[in-house]
């Protein structure tokens, strides 16, 4: 047979026989989930998250050959319902947590497991880089910010929490103390232009974001010194030269500050405006007077804006922090700000002018004892550690120490795992047709594999490439109905039935139920 022709939402594309729909959507871009395809293992279909519809049916589209003169719906609502619904019946049994409660509870989502991972291993570059892409000013938030992280943090079950505040430190001041401290990378040149009104928390941290996002940023400040609020803080808490080092890696990232500019006097927001491609006023609860001058809308809070633009009402004018409404704490006040400065980012390139929303992850709630356990044989059993020099924080020993407490209850394949991210895309609700949730279970194999069987999603990849790699044991099906599981068979371990390929069958697992240490 020759090449031939069919159709995918509208899109024409060229096949050869034997082609799939799921070839022929890669073929021109279109993304449709899988979780049981890998090409080298053939159709599995236990999935069903890759449906599509054709002549009013839906099929798998990993599993349907295409035919000449095919019709083929991928984007329809009805196909995205079904793909959502498919991945929700997945979490029905599902056991485990996408990110750790401290990520989940960090309100600038820093990665924390893997920065003391990092620490624990001596990675220092790579938890300084993990660090400083996530955290605008991290020295100053790893000595400021009230930790919410803490409260979340599993090991407390057990004695305390890790002192995640005080390695969030270590980290930052190890990197200030170098010749050339880390630049987080910034995307090319936009030709876009930012003013922002306010060097305090809110407006350093969109300025950070702004600059990494490729635009010109230009900070203007009524004050002789940058820092807002901070400059409040007492010299115990915050050494002034921590506060500058910090500010200085924003220039060094090319934001411009300039002082002892009065909007309203010197500049008026009407130049701003003609000036600069949009405007952010962070101007902070000390400069309200200020907003009074302005042609905004105010509240009696502060500036009034949408909730989820930042927008003010003039066109191309945003605020944030506490010139909006009253913030208390460090952590949010710099939240508030990364979030105006998505939005400013989105207005310049023209995108639909929102905040996103949280990262997705399925959630395991608390643990009871046993499970608690499970999570301690992987950490150490030390108590927490105080630095023998407070005022100085961590040293390199104590640092390691202290990042070895951790529990590591986050998935290993987070922001890896195509689950986490379909779910994510399809706007999946975990808990959708969930009852109580089974215990969590952990096999830590001598070899450093290890196996969470309540992450398993019975997509049989593994089964099929040990199957196809002549493993002595492999790994099969075992049990029948809702009792299934993946497993070696007669009652030997996975170690055993992965002695060839364990590395090819943890790269290829879909949602992180097989892992390394």
């Amino acid at each position: 047979m020759n090449n031939f022709e069919i159709t995918i939402d509208g899109q024409p594309v060229t096949l050869q026989p034997g082609q799939t729909i799921l070839d022929a959507a890669r073929q021109i871009g279109i993304d449709i989930p899988t979780l049981c395809h890998l090409k080298e293992c053939g159709p599995l279909t236990t999935c069903l998250v890759c449906l599509v519809k054709i002549n009013g049916k839906l099929v798998p589209s990993c599993a349907t050959q295409a035919a000449p003169g095919m019709v083929v719906e991928s984007e329809s609502e009805e196909v995205h319902e079904a793909r959502r619904t498919a991945l929700e019946l997945l979490f029905s049994d599902h056991v485990g947590d996408c990110l750790s409660p401290c990520q989940r509870l960090c309100p600038l989502q820093l990665n924390i497991p893997a920065m003391l991972r990092q620490i624990e291993s001596g990675a220092m570059a790579e938890a300084v880089a993990t660090v400083r892409q996530a955290l605008p000013l991290p020295a100053v938030l790893g000595r400021l910010c009230n930790h919410p992280c803490e409260q979340g943090c599993r090991r407390g079950a057990a004695d305390d929490s890790a002192d995640i505040r005080g390695l969030e430190r270590f980290i930052a001041d190890h990197d200030l103390r170098l010749t050339a401290p880390y630049l987080a990378p910034c995307r090319a040149a936009t030709g876009k232009s930012v003013a922002i009104v306010g060097t305090g928390p809110a407006g350093l941290a969109a300025a950070y974001d702004l600059a990494r996002q490729g635009h010109s940023v230009t900070i203007f400040d009524r004050h002789d010194r940058a820092g807002g609020s901070l400059r409040a803080v007492a010299e115990s808490e915050l050494p002034g030269e921590v506060l500058e080092a910090e500010i200085t890696q924003l220039q060094r990232l090319g934001v411009e500050i300039l002082l002892n500019v009065e909007l309203g006097t010197r500049i008026t927001l009407d130049t701003l405006k003609s000036d600069y491609d949009s405007v952010l006023l962070a101007v902070g609860d000390n400069g309200k007077a200020e907003t009074e001058k302005l042609a905004v809308t105010l509240t009696v809070a502060g500036i009034k804006t949408d909730a989820i633009t930042a927008q003010t009402s003039l066109p191309g004018v945003f605020a944030a922090g506490a010139a909006v409404k009253p913030v208390k704490q460090l952590v949010r006040a710099m939240t508030e700000g990364r979030g105006a400065a998505e939005c400013v980012h989105r207005f310049l390139m023209s995108e639909p002018v929102r905040r996103s929303g949280k990262p997705f992850s399925s959630v395991m709630g608390k643990l009871d004892a046993a499970e608690v356990q499970l999570f301690l044989q992987t950490s150490s059993d030390k108590p927490r550690h105080v630095p023998c020099d407070a005022c100085a924080g961590f040293n390199n020993g104590e640092a390691s120490s202290e990042a070895a407490r951790c529990l590591h209850c986050d998935c290993r394949s987070a922001g890896n795992c195509a689950f986490q991210h379909y779910a994510q895309v399809y706007d999946a609700d975990p808990t959708r047709f969930r009852s109580a949730r089974a215990p969590f279970e952990q096999q830590l194999q001598p070899g450093g594999v290890i196996f969470e069987p309540g992450k398993c999603i019975l997509c049989g990849i593994c089964v099929k490439l040990t199957e196809m790699a002549g493993e002595p044991l492999g790994l099969t099906f075992i049990g029948r109905g809702f009792d299934v599981r993946i497993a070696a068979p007669f009652d030997h371990t996975i170690e055993e039935g992965l002695q060839k390929i364990a590395a090819q069958c943890v790269k290829h697992c879909p949602t992180g139920a097989l892992s390394m240490k």
